[in-house]
Formats: structure tokens, sequence, C-alpha cells
């Protein structure tokens, strides 16, 4: 959709001063009045923001509306949004070609596999807090356990070697910065395809007990292989997201319990179900997703037309009153919990899911369970937010004990 009036407002992305774990105020409003409305993106194009929940699971369950410009792209001014969806690209590609990666990857995420992992996780776990708490009270929960955990995790499961986490944290946080210029963008982009490139060549040779390794091997004995540029974008994609979200979901989750001990019982007594619920009141992929309509379709009361940009909030679906009472309060007695869109909906919907489900599981229960003293080592109004970010979290979250 081209800017029709100077006047569309622009796309809500300022979160309400004093709630750090609230979407924009605009969207409450919009989700009664007008919930799908046309705004002004940063990107420079507008596009209908689609508010209320029910429309947004019907948007992202619709095969007619492409993800051909996912990743949130609408946020960055750096964005290409006629550029051509690469090879591989999953959370771009649409039909058969997205049908084709997403068989290949989910064999690899069955429930099975990723149970499997749980002890290896659990052990990361203790580790990473045994090293912690060997320090004299005091520790930055980011750089000490919610960023290794998920990125050892991804890691192992991918077989990339954990020795370069620095090299692709890095290149990773690029590309999901909306402050970042294309440029800069488009660095990160080479370095970390090159590297992974180099990695997966020689997976290609020298195969191992990952999950790239096995997907090579299923290709070749199917007659339908991978091209080495299909294996870097997959991997990309699923580096860049393994790591990401569930580390800024550890995080946050734990500053939330931090602001909310009477809380910490429920956590501790049903963690599946509590896990839920914070991703639901968090959601941290926190300006929605892009979808692109290729035939003229009705979303709610609004006639969308082929060619048009949307916007499905996912912040604003999760707290929609009509599906969870009271949606801004942390309740993690909640009804229906795990209805929500935190994961996205439909054929695009997160692949990894499971394991950041028990990833979240295993973090959060043993950290306060190992530290039930644990506390916020500086006033909450001193922290920084990642509100420049695609996947919203907390930079740093200094903690203390004892």
């Amino acid at each position: 959709m081209t800017a029709a009036a100077s006047d569309t407002p622009a796309l809500p992305m300022t979160r309400p001063a004093g709630c750090p774990y609230d979407p924009p105020a605009e969207y409450g409003a919009l989700g009664t009045a007008d919930p799908t409305s046309q705004v002004r993106c940063p990107a420079g194009m507008d596009a209908w923001l689609v508010t209320r929940y029910a429309d947004v699971r019907a948007v992202l369950a619709d095969p007619t509306m492409s993800s051909r410009g996912a990743a949130s792209v609408h946020v960055t001014r750096r964005a290409g949004l006629d550029e051509p969806v690469r090879p591989g690209s999953i959370i771009q590609l649409d039909g058969e070609p997205h049908s084709r990666l997403r068989k290949m990857v989910l064999a690899q995420f069955t429930v099975r596999r990723v149970e499997a992992l749980r002890t290896y996780i659990q052990d990361l776990v203790e580790n990473h807090l045994d090293a912690m708490l060997a320090r004299p009270g005091e520790a930055d929960l980011v750089r000490d356990f919610a960023l290794p955990i998920p990125s050892l995790v991804i890691c192992q499961l991918l077989g990339v070697p954990y020795a370069d986490r620095e090299r692709f944290q890095q290149q990773s946080s690029l590309l999901v910065s909306t402050d970042a210029t294309r440029e800069q963008g488009q660095q990160a982009y080479d370095e970390l395809a090159g590297f992974l490139a180099g990695l997966f060549a020689d997976k290609q040779q020298n195969p191992q007990d990952d999950l790239f390794s096995r997907m090579i091997a299923r290709g070749a004995a199917t007659g339908d292989p991978l091209s080495l540029e299909e294996l870097v974008m997959l991997g990309l994609s699923l580096l860049v997201a393994g790591h990401e979200t569930t580390a800024n979901m550890i995080a946050l989750s734990t500053l939330v319990l931090l602001e909310h001990p009477e809380q910490r019982d429920a956590v501790l007594a049903a963690p599946a179900r509590a896990v839920e619920e914070l991703l639901r009141y968090l959601s941290v992929v926190q300006f929605g997703v892009l979808r692109h309509a290729t035939e003229d379709v009705q979303v709610g009361d609004r006639a969308v037309k082929a060619g048009e940009w949307l916007v499905a909030a996912l912040n604003s679906a999760n707290r929609d009153e009509e599906l969870f009472p009271a949606a801004d309060e942390l309740d993690f007695h909640r009804e229906s919990p795990r209805a929500h869109v935190a994961f996205g909906y439909g054929a695009h919907q997160c692949i990894g899911q499971q394991l950041a489900r028990v990833e979240l599981q295993e973090a959060l229960t043993r950290l306060f369970r190992r530290v039930p003293d644990l506390r916020l080592a500086v006033p909450r109004e001193s922290l920084g937010f990642k509100h420049n970010t695609l996947v919203y979290g907390v930079r740093e979250l200094p903690i203390a004990w004892g």
C-alpha cells in the first residue's frame, strides 16, 4: 500500500512510561474502536495494523498472505521490500518451497528429540548456576545465564562451534536492530553467511551428529539435497532466532518474577503453565510480523486489496480481553494461556517453540529453586530495555543474593 495521505498515523512503537512489559497504549484503543487500521511504517510504506486476536490468527493462517517481508522489516529503515527472497529463507518463503524446508526442519524438532535434550539443558543450567553462585553475591543475569544457555543449546543442535559465539552474537544483534544502517545490516549478513558457508561446506564432506549433518544426509538419500545457499540461509535463520528470542525471554521473565515474588511458587509448582503465561504476557517479538496480501481479502470489517501490506500485532493479540480477561495482569492460573500467539500461528509458526519451552522451564525453575533470595541489584528505572530491536528484552540485569 502506498501512502495516500500525509496524516496517516505512525505505527505504534513506544511503550507506556513506567510499564516496560506492556505494548504501546494505542493498541488497547484500536482493539476496541478500529482493530484493523492504516498506519505508516518506518520502512516507508503504509500497512493495515491488525490488533484483534481473532483477526491476527486469521491473517497468519491465510495462505494468500505472503510472508516475503517477514522478520518485521516494516520497522527497519534499511528494508528492501522488493528484494527477491533468497533460497532457504524459511521465514520468507511461501507455498511449496516453504513446505519443503519446513518438513525437513520439523523432523529435527520433534517432541521426542527436544525431550531428549532436556537432560543436557538441565546440566547446562546447573553448571551456569554453579559458576554464577561461586561469585561474591552479584552477577549480570543476561551475560552469565540468560544468553549463554540458549546459545549453547542452539550451537549443540546445529553443530556450530560455541567458540564462535561472540562472532555470531555480535552479527545477529545487528540483524535484529532497527537502528542499524543498511550497510551495517548487509555487512553483518555477509559475515555471518560467510562463516556458515564454510561450516556447512565442511559438513557436506565430514558429517557429524547434528541437525544440519542429518539434513544433508537426508537430502542425499532422498534425492532432494539442499544447496549450500539454502543451508546458509536456513542456518542463519535458526541460529539467530534460536538464541535471541529465548535469551531475552529468560532475562525478561526473571525480571518480572523479581518484581512479583508472590508468583514464584506458582511457577515452581506448574512451570509449563507459567511459561505459557509469560510468553503471552511479554510477547518479545514486539513489532509484530509483516504479511503481503496476494489476493483481495476481508480482515474483520476491512477490505484489504491485493498488493497491500498488513502487520499482525502479536503483543496486541495476546492482550485481547475477549480471550484473556484482565489481559494486562500476569496470572499463572489463567485458563487458556497456551492459546497465545507469541510463537506466531499458521504455516510459519515458530519451529523451535518446543525447545524454547523446555529451556524456559528449566532455566526459571532451577534459578529460583537454587537462589530463592534472588533480587534486583539496581533500581528497575536504571535498566536499559531493547526498544530498538525486533526482539524485546533487557540489555543487562544486575542481580544479587545472600
